[in-house]
């Protein structure tokens, strides 16, 4: 039996037992988790999703976060500028092993479902945004920083009328 299933804006073809090097997830090391973004289960009895397959999933466990193979890009103006520029990029990946695939009953697993670093941050982002709105202070007003330098101008004229 194998599925095909979408993270990361790709499209894997996997089986129960296969090593995969997928876009970053937000999982620790040794965390099970859960893709429920399956788009075909092939077998015996395939099944076409219409975009998905409704009820499946794909479990897998994760081995650890690693990162690609480095690519250099390079450029160079050319004619009367003399100036250029390489820079090296690694994407980060996570290492995954395959270790089920449902083909009905995800929502019953109880397994986290497997979510992106970005979705992660935008999901942690928006929980945390009611409550950094209460904690701002209200800013100070600028009556009372006036208020202040006019109480110490009444002492010296009181001090000055009392020399004569």
């Amino acid at each position: 039996m194998f599925a095909v299933l979408k993270t990361g804006g790709k499209q894997y073809k996997v089986q129960a037992g296969d090593v995969l090097r997928v876009e970053l997830i937000a999982a620790a090391a040794g965390d099970k988790v859960q893709f429920n973004e399956v788009l075909m289960i092939g077998g015996d009895k395939p099944v076409l999703g219409a975009p998905l397959v409704k009820g499946a999933a794909v479990q897998a466990e994760v081995i650890d976060d690693i990162k690609a193979d480095k690519v250099i890009t390079f450029w160079k103006r050319r004619r009367k500028h003399s100036s250029q520029r390489t820079r090296g990029h690694r994407q980060k990946l996570t290492l995954l092993r395959v270790t089920d695939i449902l083909a009905s009953g995800a929502e019953k697993s109880g397994v986290k479902e497997a979510i992106g670093t970005h979705a992660a941050r935008v999901a942690a982002h928006n929980n945390a945004a009611p409550a950094e709105k209460a904690e701002k202070k209200a800013p100070a007003k600028k009556a009372d920083a006036k208020a202040a330098p006019a109480k110490k101008a009444a002492p010296k004229k009181a001090a000055a009328e009392a020399k004569e």
